[in-house]
């Protein structure tokens, strides 16, 4: 068998360097563009989840304005509060009695 001519192997190897600076050369590569697009999607997937919360906390705001029984919810858990002629019980867990 006989081996290729060096001119053949040379432009070969040519026209695979060639190829291969085309995709991974100069500044960004193709392996760049692609962690690039992941974390674009990965910045979008997190804008949808953040504006999801946005408008949450913005329907709790104006529940919290206008809305007695959210309102009152919110006095009784997390500040305490009872009506008059009601009774208040706290359960004191067994660890902070020992204090």
């Amino acid at each position: 068998m006989k081996s290729p001519p060096l001119k053949q192997v040379f432009g070969t190897l040519a026209v695979v360097a060639m190829v291969g600076f085309a995709v991974e050369g100069g500044e960004y590569g193709t392996v760049d563009l692609l962690k690039l697009k992941a974390q674009v999607r990965g910045e979008r997937d997190s804008i949808v989840s953040l504006r999801s919360e946005v408008d949450s906390l913005t329907r709790l705001e104006q529940a919290l304005k206008t809305d007695p029984a959210t309102q009152e919810r919110v006095a009784r858990e997390v500040f305490g509060m009872i009506r008059p002629g009601e009774l208040l019980y706290q359960v004191v867990p067994a660890d902070s009695a020992r204090r």
